[in-house]
């Protein structure tokens, strides 16, 4: 198994990364997660030597942390490194809010610290938070010795990153980086600056939240099948750790057989080479006009005041704009419940406020009610 050693980190992470944000569950129902198969996978990557593993306070609706607790406490604990975050997007009132989700995340893993902690989603309308609440947090319990390292993850514009480096010492920062959303989503940008400040990176969205593996139109696949790749998944995974600046690569693993291929692009790792590096810049050209809603699942949006189940809709919605079958997206819609439906849309904002993709979701959800109208 691939690893990054840091000295600034005093750590030796592998490079592939097990994130808690995606793991398998039972109805369709994020907080029911599918123990029997989610530990077999956990134990699958642990064995092969994956020893990051990341999770939320918010994960699988606070069920994420727990399992984190129930799966990896089986094993001595110096021998991973676990990670969480603190949401930048509760309102605080006090340090005692803080405290109480602290608190909680220690105990549903079942530790006394965390390895690596991450202000979490900290974009240019949660800076006030950071200042006024969680910086100051974070260097408290780092210095009692309940944070290893600290660190952010960032869904923000460059100028904002800059800002946050400039103002406040970090030691390791997170951001979403792939093929696609290097030169559109700046990526690029982003990498470059946190490399300028010496700060190491974690890597979310390798894979566009699988966008890049399993949810291709023809016209991509064609382009990305001229390399030797034994997936999609591995290019898009391999790019992600081709930097030198990079010291983890989080995939979020929903089945055994992810998890499977990840052990194997990760094992004796190869990065990307000048002729993949062509392949993938065509790719992601040919993706970009594709038309695809950049939706990657997060879930951060879930909480719809009019329960409208906006992942389940775009994910179909993607599904058509790709393979462009009518009748199959209509059939696929109309099995959602009636208060799941684009149909419930009030156009309120609140999804857009949330999503760490900045998509304009009431557009795409008026698209969809579009379709049913015309």
């Amino acid at each position: 198994m691939e690893k990054r050693k840091v000295a600034s980190l005093d750590s030796e992470t592998s490079l592939l990364g097990f994130g808690f944000m995606r793991l398998p569950v039972l109805d369709g129902d994020p907080a029911k997660i599918d123990y029997p198969k989610a530990q077999a996978m956990v134990d699958l990557a642990y064995k092969a030597g994956v020893n990051y593993f990341d999770t939320a306070y918010v994960y699988h609706e606070g069920k994420s942390e727990v399992f984190a607790g129930d799966t990896l406490s089986k094993y001595p604990r110096d021998s991973y490194y676990l990670a969480s975050k603190m949401p930048t997007w509760e309102v605080f009132k006090s340090q005692d809010d803080l405290e109480r989700i602290f608190k909680t995340q220690l105990e549903r893993c079942k530790t006394s610290y965390f390895d690596f902690y991450f202000a979490h989603g900290v974009n240019e309308e949660r800076l006030d938070v950071l200042q006024d609440w969680i910086y100051s947090f974070l260097c408290k319990k780092k210095e009692e010795g309940s944070i290893k390292r600290m660190g952010f993850s960032f869904h923000g514009h460059p100028d904002v990153m800059l800002e946050i480096v400039k103002k406040y010492k970090w030691d390791f920062a997170m951001i979403q980086l792939n093929y696609v959303d290097w030169e559109i989503n700046n990526a690029k940008r982003l990498y470059e600056i946190l490399t300028e400040y010496k700060i190491p990176i974690v890597i979310m969205e390798p894979v566009k939240g699988g966008t890049l593996s399993n949810k291709l139109n023809d016209k991509v696949l064609g382009v990305l099948k001229k390399s030797s790749a034994s997936s999609m998944a591995s290019l898009a995974l391999r790019f992600a750790g081709s930097f030198p600046n990079v010291f983890n690569v989080l995939s979020g693993m929903s089945l055994p057989e992810h998890v499977e291929d990840n052990i194997k692009t990760f094992n004796n790792f190869k990065p990307i080479n000048n002729e993949e590096q062509k392949i993938l810049d065509e790719a992601a050209a040919v993706y970009r006009v594709s038309g695809i809603i950049p939706c990657t699942g997060c879930n951060y949006c879930i909480d719809c005041p009019a329960g409208v189940n906006i992942p389940k809709v775009l994910t179909l919605y993607n599904h058509h704009l790709i393979n462009k079958v009518l009748i199959n997206f209509i059939n696929q819609y109309l099995t959602l419940k009636k208060h799941e439906k684009a149909h419930n849309c009030t156009d309120c904002g609140q999804c857009v406020k949330l999503c760490p993709q900045k998509i304009d979701i009431p557009k795409h959800l008026k698209e969809v009610v579009d379709i049913f109208s015309s």
